[in-house]
């Protein structure tokens, strides 16, 4: 149920967090004002009073709720929670929420405005967002965050994960990022989220150890602006069923003398696109799965955020 409310608010799980104790306690503040309300009239009729009580915290309960949102910091969600409500209601946007609401989204035009910077030259730069797609832990993604965490040009935007329990879900909510998780009718034969892409503003999408195979409406959608990391060198050892320790194993099993990482635009094939960047290690005679794993990770560590940087700043300069 919590994941659902976090993939239909957009919200991470701290927020959704904030947003169900803003419920509770608005609710627990309008009862007791409402109670309070009644003590103050002398009316008889316990009917009456029911009646009186409910029109009563029915008024109160969107002050309440509001009031309450302020130091929980969410009061910017339930001004416009508040006016979907009004809408459904009245059919039409009213008074002071619809002012205070256009007020809201005003300043997050500004915020998005004040991402455009004037360059040397006089010339706009705007910054970069980038959606992350993980299934796993999310170290990659960590190292991708911690990389561009004081960046000027770029900027994480968004998590995806097709795995309601992945580690990356954490990282999302200790760093302060949206996060989604998809689904699979969706994903292969919806528009491929996206519309919710779209609506984050999403300029470049990154696939750090992201299990599912990238659907063609993605694909076009993201012309060359989707990057992979594949934990070998390509074209050896690509290809469906090849990740992590499986891709390992076959190397060790094979002999190889070494392996690495080959970071690459994505295509409708697996582990097929243009190779940006790649980066080798040597394979010891006593080396196991394990090891290698080792040296790979330092590698993807060591390189990925870097190669996304190059390439994000040499699509920049083409559209300058």
């Amino acid at each position: 149920m919590f994941k659902g409310l976090q993939q239909k608010w957009k919200v991470n799980g701290w927020q959704l967090l904030l947003i169900i104790s803003t419920f509770a306690l608005g609710g627990s503040l309008c009862g007791y004002t409402g109670r309070r309300v009644l003590q103050l009239m002398d009316i008889d009729s316990p009917w009456f009073r029911v009646i009186l009580y409910i029109i009563i915290i029915t008024l109160l309960w969107p002050l309440c709720v509001i009031v309450v949102s302020i130091p929980l910091g969410q009061f910017k969600f339930f001004l416009i929670y508040i006016q979907k409500i009004g809408r459904r209601v009245f059919g039409k946007k009213v008074g002071i929420t619809e002012n205070v609401g256009r007020r809201a989204m005003a300043d997050d035009q500004k915020n998005e405005d004040a991402e455009t910077r004037s360059t040397s030259n006089g010339q706009r730069s705007t910054v970069k967002h980038i959606a992350i797609f993980a299934s796993g832990t999310g170290t990659n993604a960590q190292a991708i965050i911690n990389h561009f965490k004081n960046s000027s040009s770029v900027k994480i935007a968004l998590i995806i994960s097709n795995k309601p329990d992945a580690g990356v879900l954490k990282i999302t909510e200790k760093e302060n990022i949206p996060s989604i998780i998809i689904d699979k009718e969706k994903f292969f034969r919806g528009n491929a989220y996206v519309d919710e892409l779209k609506e984050k503003k999403i300029d470049f999408i990154v696939l750090a150890g992201f299990l599912w195979k990238i659907p063609s409406a993605l694909i076009k959608a993201y012309p060359n602006k989707i990057i992979n990391i594949h934990p070998a060198l390509l074209p050896k050892y690509g290809g469906k069923g090849m990740y992590g320790h499986h891709v390992h194993e076959t190397v060790i099993v094979n002999k190889e003398k070494e392996s690495g990482i080959t970071i690459h635009f994505v295509d409708e094939l697996y582990d097929h696109g243009s190779i940006i960047f790649q980066a080798t290690c040597s394979i010891d005679e006593n080396d196991t799965a394990d090891i290698l794993a080792g040296k790979i990770h330092k590698l993807e560590h060591e390189n990925f955020p870097r190669v996304i940087e190059e390439v994000v700043k040499k699509a920049a300069s083409y559209e300058l």
